[in-house]
């Protein structure tokens, strides 16, 4: 279930390698590939001068914490998968979601997931 949010990634650029990297990133996490959303968000830097600076490329990662070794792991692979698009700089952050505050359907995963 982890949810990947883009900033500074066009989707077209992303949709070329999506496959592989969901692959790989359902290995590392040990989960389906259906686990995964990922949204791209359009995004325009505001800085102190008049033209629109181009945005560097950030990546929120909501996710239940798997540890140190798995997140590093993660954040190799999202940083390999974005430089093959000729993105030079990735940023990546993590937001670990906690099992008693994620609803599906209305119910705790904690119990959807028994």
């Amino acid at each position: 279930m982890p949810h990947l949010l883009f900033r500074g990634v066009a989707a077209e650029q992303l949709r070329t390698v999506t496959k592989q990297f969901v692959e790989e990133l359902a290995v590392i996490c040990e989960c389906g590939t259906d686990n995964f959303t990922m949204a791209c968000l359009h995004t325009t830097n505001v800085l102190d001068s008049t033209a629109d600076e181009p945005a560097y490329a950030l990546v929120e990662a909501g996710w239940f914490d798997r540890g140190p070794q798995v997140r590093t792991r993660f954040a190799q692979a999202v940083t390999r998968h974005l430089m093959l698009l000729g993105i030079h700089e990735v940023e990546i952050v993590f937001h670990a979601y906690r099992e008693d505050s994620y609803y599906i359907n209305g119910e705790p995963v904690e119990v959807t997931r028994k």
